[in-house]
Order: structure tokens, then C-alpha cells, then sequence
């Protein structure tokens, strides 16, 4: 029996070097925290809400990296973990500062996301584990439609992200078909896209980021 996990067309065989692609595409979401970092402070909307936020980007490039190398079940709960916080550290924030929603409603936001993605879970052999992300997916177009109706700055920018993260699921559920034709997978563009996906919704937050002390 195998003492590691074994879910990508890259791994073949156990070992730290077995996925070298999906391990160095995680450089997408270090970028990723970096461009964050550098419009937050163009903005000055260095805000404890956004470090968190940045944090959480690094985290997932680690969590991935280490996954991706070691391929255990332990690597696998740091892989997971960041994004989840991500997911709802994105949404608290969105819905406080830019939706203006007061706590009882923000905090059933995030209730009601992670029950619903508890409970795609259970499809984790739909499309290689894709449909998973299902309720993100979900949420983030709701917002990109708030976003857009609201007339926000850079109307367009979460639907955008919608986007993106439809490719990115694109390419995630496609890694195993692609096996016999592709045996590196496709799961490192899984990787650099949802660097750009971090970076949009970031960039969405922080434009639309009401301080009033400060001018854009």
C-alpha cells in the first residue's frame, strides 16, 4: 500500500522531487501575494484585514508546495487549510467594507459557504474533485454580480475573477484525462491561475475599500 497520496498525473512514484511542475507553479500565488501587497500600499489600504490576507496567500503557496512534495496527509491538511481561510477572510471583508453588511449578516455569509462546502465534499469523485469548489465558484459570481451592479470600481473585476476560477477548475478537472496524452497534467495551471483569481479578488476588495481618513 502506498504511504503517500496519489491524486495528480505528475506523481507516479513517492518521493519529495515526483511533482517538480505543481510544485513550483505555487511561485503563482507568492506573486500573487507580492502584487497584493504592492497595490494595497499604492492604495494605502494597509489594513490589518488585508495582512490577513496576504498571509493567507503565502500560506496556500506553502501549504500547496508542501503538499505537492511530501504527499501526505498531514501536507494535504496545510495544503486546504490557508485556502478555506482565504475563501472566508475574502468574504467578511468584501461583505463588511464593500457591501457594508452589518456583522450578523456577514457572519451568516460565511456560515452558510461553509456548509455548503462541506457538503460538496461528498462529490469529491465528480469531475477529479472540481465540483467541490462549486460554492465558491457560486459565491464569488454572486459578488461579481453585486460588483457590476453596483456600478463599484472596476465594475467588471469579480466577474473577471468568476472567470478565472473557471478555468482554473477547468484545468483541475481535466488532469486526469489528459494522462495518457500530457503526463505532466494540467494541474500546475490549476496552480497559475488561481494566482491571478487571489490577485483579482484581492484587487476588487482593496479598490472598492472605503477609508475615510485616506483618498484613493
Amino acid at each position: 500500500m502506498n504511504d503517500y497520496i496519489d491524486l495528480y498525473c505528475e506523481r507516479i512514484i513517492p518521493g519529495l522531487w515526483s511533482e517538480p511542475f505543481n510544485a513550483i507553479s505555487n511561485i503563482s500565488f507568492f506573486i500573487a501575494a507580492g502584487a497584493i501587497w504592492q497595490l494595497a500600499r499604492r492604495q494605502q489600504k494597509i489594513t490589518n484585514g488585508i495582512w490577513i490576507l496576504i498571509i493567507l496567500a503565502i500560506s496556500i503557496g506553502i501549504g500547496s508546495t508542501l503538499f505537492h512534495t511530501f504527499a501526505t496527509e498531514w501536507a494535504s491538511l496545510l495544503d486546504v487549510l490557508p485556502i478555506m481561510f482565504f475563501q472566508f477572510c475574502f468574504i467578511w471583508l468584501y461583505s463588511r467594507q464593500v457591501m457594508k453588511m452589518k456583522y450578523i449578516y456577514s457572519g451568516s455569509l460565511i456560515v452558510v459557504f461553509y456548509f455548503a462546502s462541506d457538503y460538496s465534499k461528498q462529490f469529491t469523485n465528480i469531475f477529479n474533485g472540481s465540483l467541490s469548489y462549486a460554492p465558491a465558484f457560486l459565491f464569488l459570481l454572486g459578488l461579481g454580480i453585486y460588483h457590476f451592479q453596483q456600478q463599484k470600481r472596476e465594475r467588471f473585476i469579480l466577474l473577471g475573477a468568476a472567470g478565472v476560477f473557471l478555468l482554473a477548475l477547468l484545468f483541475r478537472s481535466l488532469d486526469q484525462i489528459v494522462c495518457p496524452y500530457f503526463p505532466i497534467g494540467t494541474h500546475l495551471f490549476w496552480h497559475l491561475v488561481n494566482g491571478v483569481l487571489l490577485y483579482l479578488s484581492a484587487r476588487g476588495l482593496i479598490l472598492n475599500w472605503s477609508i475615510k481618513a485616506k483618498a484613493d
